[in-house]
């Protein structure tokens, strides 16, 4: 048996070398998340689709949802602060501050003036139901 390969020692070095505070992690808090890190449920029914998305420790004013056809898009802002205790003298305050955004295509179009969105211990659920065909128009000739 082969001996395992040792992954990213040589790059390793030569960050830790030639960049030493870029890949500083910070002080306090989580990460800001990535689009990949909002996880998301899509259901269907036969009216329409309920979407649970997790997005946790931004406040539900912070949530931003637009619906265009049967593209959904989630974008939520996070802030992350330090507020200093009473007594206390603050001799250096990080923030964060970051946006995350996600969109993904649903199979029908949706009908936004329907739509309803629900914030809840850190999920969101969307109920977007399905819009209804319209008649076809026949079209007049000239």
């Amino acid at each position: 048996m082969a001996n395992p390969v040792i992954r990213n020692s040589l790059f390793d070095d030569f960050f830790r070398d030639v960049a030493p505070g870029y890949f500083i992690k910070p002080l306090h808090g989580d990460p800001l998340p990535r689009a990949a890190q909002i996880r998301v449920d899509v259901k269907e029914s036969d009216t329409g689709y309920v979407v649970l998305a997790e997005v946790p420790g931004v406040g539900k004013d912070d949530i931003q949802v637009s619906i265009d056809g049967g593209v959904v898009a989630l974008r939520a802002e996070i802030k992350q602060q330090d507020s200093p205790s009473s007594g206390e003298k603050l001799l250096r305050g990080e923030r964060y501050y970051g946006a995350v955004a996600r969109s993904f295509q649903l199979p029908a179009e949706v009908d936004p003036a329907q739509a309803k969105a629900r914030y809840d211990s850190g999920v969101l659920t969307l109920t977007l139901p399905k819009k209804l065909p319209s008649a076809a128009q026949r079209l007049t000739i000239e």
